[in-house]
């Protein structure tokens, strides 16, 4: 079961509300964010600040006064904002960073970190990394450069440079490593475990792509024979009729592969406000099921990847030409 985050939910509160319950609960296996979801939910972790407003602002005397606003929520630019980046840069820096890696291992040192600050201050479950590292759940940022953790990596890579210290500082962040990885999730599920697999789309944007694209990826580029995902539930605003990802509904997904299309008809859209649905289908869910045995697929990273590996170069058509061309590239 995979959940995909759109926008900024996380400021709302929807973390502890909403995800973090489900995340305990069993039936969230692995996660795609944006960013600035996972930025805003250390906020929560460091115990910070937010306040519930009104949109009805003035933006450029909120500006002047140093309180920043997201919709409805509030929060102080200095002790919150500025805050929450001088934390998160002296925990980049630290030597469990230091190395090329997906966002899903990068969360998962992220979360430890966040996880003993909850411990720590006493704060409860408040935070969705710290939840996802205990759980063993694999959390995927897209584009990570577009948030301000990937602004604040950015920065620290230009220190490095600045001061000819990338010797030490080594963190990037390799959006193809999270793209195997999760499109391996989607294969031991199918392929190996002769299972079923299923989405929670919450919004649209970059994190539903990311979840849907890992059945293309399997079909179209690594040529291993699938038929797409098994179930889907959609919580949009946006309308099909615009042409963007947000809005094209399951049966166009199942057009390029990525919803099996024998199941359009028990696929789901919603079309309403996602801080409304989501902790009402949460709590349906808690009240009505019991609690499902965690997967724990962080944990069997390597083993998936291998799995993905051993599927790719047995069923690519392209591999043997492939592989002359690279070795080429030393000539």
């Amino acid at each position: 079961m995979g959940l995909s985050l759109a926008g900024a939910l996380t400021p709302a509160g929807l973390g502890r509300s909403a995800i973090i319950p489900l995340m305990n609960h069993g039936f969230v296996d692995w996660i795609t964010s944006t960013g600035a979801n996972m930025y805003h939910d250390l906020h929560f972790a460091f115990n910070l600040p937010m306040h519930r407003g009104s949109h009805r602002v003035d933006d450029a005397d909120l500006r002047k006064k140093g309180v920043t606003r997201i919709y409805d929520i509030l929060f102080d630019y200095e002790d919150v904002l500025m805050e929450t980046d001088r934390r998160l840069r002296r925990i980049l820096v630290r030597p469990e960073f230091q190395k090329e890696m997906g966002t899903r291992e990068f969360y998962h040192h992220l979360g430890k970190v966040l996880n003993e600050y909850e411990q720590k201050n006493n704060l409860g479950e408040a935070c969705i990394l710290a939840a996802a590292y205990r759980n063993g759940i694999p959390v995927f940022t897209s584009s990570p450069g577009d948030s301000t953790i990937g602004m604040n990596v950015a920065g620290l890579e230009l220190l490095a440079e600045a001061a000819d210290l990338r010797h030490l500082f080594k963190l990037k962040i390799n959006p193809s490593l999270d793209v195997n990885d999760s499109t391996a999730i989607i294969l031991n599920a199918k392929r190996y475990e002769h299972g079923k697999a299923a989405v929670i789309l919450i919004g649209g944007g970059s994190p539903k792509n990311f979840m849907l694209q890992t059945e293309p990826q399997i079909q179209e580029v690594l040529m291993i024979p699938e038929v797409g995902q098994d179930y889907d539930i959609s919580i949009t605003d946006a309308r099909p009729d615009t042409g963007g990802l947000s809005g094209a509904p399951p049966s166009e997904a199942a057009s390029w592969g990525k919803i099996d299309p024998r199941k359009i008809e028990e696929t789901v859209t919603a079309y309403l406000d996602a801080t409304v649905a989501l902790p009402l289908m949460v709590a349906y869910v808690i009240q009505t099921t019991r609690p499902k045995k965690q997967k724990r697929l962080y944990d069997r990273g390597p083993e998936l990847h291998e799995k993905l590996m051993k599927s790719y170069l047995r069923n690519n058509r392209e591999v043997d030409q492939l592989k002359n061309l690279i070795h080429k590239l030393s000539a």
